[in-house]
């Protein structure tokens, strides 16, 4: 009976520790965050070969209207600035480019939209779990000396509680940081397929565009 008396109750440890709570929530984000990028990503998959392939095709055949219509229907990141290079084709190839740039880098900002979050999570939620930890084990020799003949027990029962702040802060850090590495990974990979597209944009436009066609006649 004396060993049930100090025995830890996690849910009352959850309850009764606002770090806890706070990792929850925390945990919750995460989850949130997870979920809206991964479809997110999920939506605006592309096959980028076959896409270049169908603008390659509308520009030989001076089809510019459908080639911007193609971009306007087609998901993803990579359409949207292709279809920049066919709205500005007319302009100096410089021109077109650093404008086909712009595009990327605005585009850039919705791929690593709430991505700070997890890494921000990721970083501070140990130093969190740390802070209820150090402040749990005030707490339980606070208890002992308040304590008339409760023994170690006490401060080993507190130690033990305040050690589940610590868990917790890693039980989130670790998802959130591996999940932030995932993504930011794949944004990486998209944004040089971007750049490569953009490279073959200007290309065939210059081979095939508006120019190309009234140096040829």
């Amino acid at each position: 009976m004396e060993h049930n008396a100090y025995q830890i109750d996690v849910l009352q440890v959850i309850r009764s520790s606002w770090v806890l709570v706070l990792m929850l929530v925390l945990s919750i984000i995460v989850f949130a965050v997870t979920l809206e990028r991964w479809f997110y990503f999920a939506r605006t998959k592309l096959d980028s070969d076959k896409f270049l392939e169908k603008i390659k095709a509308f520009i030989i055949d001076e089809k510019y209207n459908e080639a911007i219509e193609f971009c306007k229907k087609s998901k993803g990141v990579i359409p949207i600035v292709v279809r920049t290079g066919m709205e500005e084709r007319h302009l100096p190839r410089d021109e077109v480019a650093k404008l086909m740039e712009a595009t990327q880098a605005e585009q850039k900002v919705n791929l690593q939209r709430y991505l700070n979050i997890l890494g921000s999570i990721g970083s501070t939620a140990p130093f969190i779990g740390l802070f209820g930890t150090v402040l749990g084990i005030i707490k339980a020799f606070r208890d002992l000396a308040a304590s008339a003949g409760g023994g170690p027990e006490i401060v080993m029962v507190g130690i033990a509680e305040a050690l589940v702040a610590t868990a917790g802060g890693l039980a989130v850090a670790i998802p959130a940081v591996l999940l932030y590495n995932y993504f930011t990974d794949k944004v990486k990979n998209i944004t040089v397929e971007m750049d490569t597209v953009t490279r073959k944009t200007l290309v065939i436009l210059a081979n095939y565009g508006e120019g190309a066609h009234a140096r040829r006649k």
